[in-house]
């Protein structure tokens, strides 16, 4: 019997997938729990694991495709059961009739999928053929793409059904004549008696590119965007910190401003609860967490990542600084699990680590809050009625103004530019 394996929902939402690489192709053995693709998702890079032991029939979709959640990822010929020719012909694939059975769990740490008992088996007995078209995912994402009635094309493919090369020769068919170019159109920008060439490149947008747009969007139009701006004169945390990371390094662990940081807020969010909150309005409820995850955001090789940070007010200053570390480098290696993504409470994002210094941080929406840090630099500044040199760390918080108010804001930041200006209270408080 042939078992169809379709594209699961690994969780958080999930919608659509883009075809990596695969390590399958139609005649390979496979065994449960062998990696059959690799798909880029919105927020992660993972392998799909072979539900079943058998040989692979038919493989959907090609590397840098788009494969929708519970369409057909592979098929597969299960072991120890012949196939048939009448099975063959009566199999069918269609795209809404493809369900998900359940989801796939992902394992802390872990980002290879285990196995499920997801997928459809095929029928045993003939039905009449469905009144829209067959065809494969590819066909359907092209036939959209190209603004093509795909149920008005004739397939080619097993039983009729619609293959990619179909809505390619129905759209070459029927498209019109392209209306030829204005002479001003084709001439060439000239500017000083030379001619300068006006090209343009174009580049797919990959999952998270497309996440990162729509969740953009998303927090800006549904939440009241509030940001404060202010400074901490870091002088004691670089001494401290120029005083400690040799015995860090020692450990094998690179201490940063950004772990004190993260510390500081940790703790401070107990003190202003309504900062790691979020509003359900439909229930007309604050939610408070009692617990504090942050996430970091990452400027990955892949697009904007945001790993998370478990539990940040409990674990030491090199707890954070191991795990921050380790998060990161699995960020630029797109080896993010879905577990570690999940979670967080309060989000910060550090683009003073690559020069800038003021900015205004979008919310990582439903969440209330995120904190930017900026590049730290000398400045005169006021210290006993004396002007003298200071080292000066900026700080940008943007807040959802329905769950916030600015003198809470505020409140926080005076916490946490105090931690960051006295971080020998961060030792003590740990």
């Amino acid at each position: 019997m042939k078992y169809t394996f379709n594209f699961p929902d690994i969780g958080e939402g999930l919608e659509e997938g883009t075809i990596a690489e695969w390590y399958v192709e139609p005649g390979s053995k496979v065994e449960t729990g062998d990696p059959l693709v690799k798909m880029e998702t919105d927020k992660v890079v993972t392998d799909i694991p072979s539900p079943r032991n058998g040989t692979i029939v038919e493989r959907f979709g090609e590397e840098g495709e788009v494969v929708e959640v519970g369409n057909p990822l592979v098929i597969i010929q299960l072991e120890g059961e012949e196939s048939s020719e009448e099975q063959q012909e009566n199999f069918e694939v269609e795209e809404e009739g493809a369900g998900v059975v359940g989801t796939i769990e992902v394992a802390s740490g872990n980002d290879v999928m285990p196995a499920s008992n997801e997928g459809v088996a095929e029928a045993t007995t003939t039905k009449p053929l469905p009144s829209k078209a067959l065809a494969t995912p590819v066909a359907r994402a092209l036939a959209r793409d190209l603004g093509v009635d795909i149920n008005q094309v004739a397939g080619s493919g097993n039983n009729g059904r619609v293959m990619k090369e179909d809505i390619i020769a129905f759209k070459n068919q029927n498209q019109q004549q392209p209306v030829a170019s204005t002479p001003a159109q084709q001439q060439p920008v000239i500017s000083n008696n030379y001619a300068f060439d006006e090209t343009v490149e174009e580049l797919p947008l990959t999952q998270i590119r497309k996440t990162i747009a729509k969740n953009m969007v998303y927090s800006k139009q549904n939440a009241a965007h509030m940001t404060l701006f202010d400074e901490a004169e870091v002088s004691e945390l670089v001494k401290l910190r120029d005083k400690i990371k040799h015995r860090y390094a020692e450990k094998g662990v690179k201490i940063s401003y950004l772990h004190f940081l993260l510390k500081a807020i940790a703790l401070s969010l107990r003190h202003h609860p309504q900062l790691n909150a979020e509003m359900n309005l439909e229930n007309n409820k604050m939610i408070l967490k009692k617990y504090y995850h942050l996430g970091i955001a990452v400027d990955a090789p892949q697009g904007l990542v945001v790993p998370v940070l478990k539990h940040a007010d409990k674990i030491s200053l090199l707890d954070i600084a191991q795990q921050t570390n380790q998060l990161a480098e699995k960020a630029r290696n797109s080896q993010l699990s879905m577990d570690d993504m999940k979670g967080g409470t309060f989000t910060i994002t550090n683009f003073g680590s690559i020069g800038g210094r003021f900015a205004v941080p979008v919310i990582n929406y439903p969440q209330a809050a995120i904190l930017g840090a900026g590049k730290i630099f000398k400045k005169p500044v006021v210290k006993n009625d004396e002007v003298v040199a200071g080292t000066v760390m900026p700080l940008s918080i943007s807040v959802d103004h329905r769950i916030v108010d600015g003198g809470e804001v505020t409140r926080f930041m005076n916490r946490v530019i105090e931690y960051m200006e006295d971080p020998y209270l961060l030792l003590l408080e740990s």
